[in-house]
């Protein structure tokens, strides 16, 4: 059963950025209440809280927070258990590089293959890119349930959304990425997994959009 609170999460259903969040949320099995918002229709009552009008906006009473690591954050501090950040300072250091590691060299080139201004050649390079990287480090999965620990953590709810995207950046990964591949088998199928994802998510991996 969840947690009863006040909070409310502006997220837009079809965002990497925002389903990191809505990841978390469900990681903690806290209820919040969902307002989905597409991009470029911000309600007002969404740029009265955030002035940049930005997705994820969190909304915990008279508090609002933005930037997707800074609301996961929050949540993993305001709802201790189970911990997605490890205890001892080196580790939680390591894992907050990890996330920078992702936001720097895997979220631009998905921000860039989904933007409708991207040239197709710009598009298919960074397409290239992606799949090789994300091939590179598939042995890294290979010896541990998470990425690189034993239990899931904030560093699997930043990756977790751009693999589930996979399929709408045109990207399939080749047979040699089998660890990686499982590590998504096993992720998808959990229930937290499953509660995380918007109708616009579920559809993605149909191919219905």
């Amino acid at each position: 059963m969840g947690v009863t609170n006040r909070l409310a999460c502006y997220s837009d259903p079809a965002d990497h950025y925002s389903h990191r969040v809505r990841i978390v949320l469900a990681e903690k099995g806290v209820s919040a209440e969902i307002i989905s918002v597409e991009a470029g229709r911000q309600p007002a009552k969404l740029t009265e809280v955030n002035p940049y009008g930005s997705l994820p906006t969190l909304v915990d009473r008279d508090l609002a927070l933005w930037e997707s690591t800074v609301v996961m954050e929050y949540l993993d501090e305001r709802y201790p258990h189970p911990p997605l950040l490890p205890v001892y300072p080196v580790a939680r250091a390591n894992s907050r590089l990890l996330m920078h590691r992702i936001q720097r060299d895997w979220c631009g080139l998905v921000d860039l293959i989904l933007d409708s201004r991207t040239k197709e050649p710009a598009r298919t390079q960074a397409r290239k890119e992606l799949r090789e990287s994300l091939t590179g480090v598939s042995p890294l999965f290979a010896d541990k349930p998470f990425f690189l620990s034993e239990e899931q953590s904030l560093v699997d709810c930043c990756l977790l959304p751009i693999l589930w995207r996979l399929p709408i950046l045109g990207i399939e990964l080749p047979r040699q990425a089998k660890p990686l591949l499982d590590y998504m088998e096993r992720q998808f199928a959990r229930e937290a997994f499953q509660a995380s994802l918007s109708g616009v998510e579920r559809d993605m991996r149909q191919g219905a959009v």
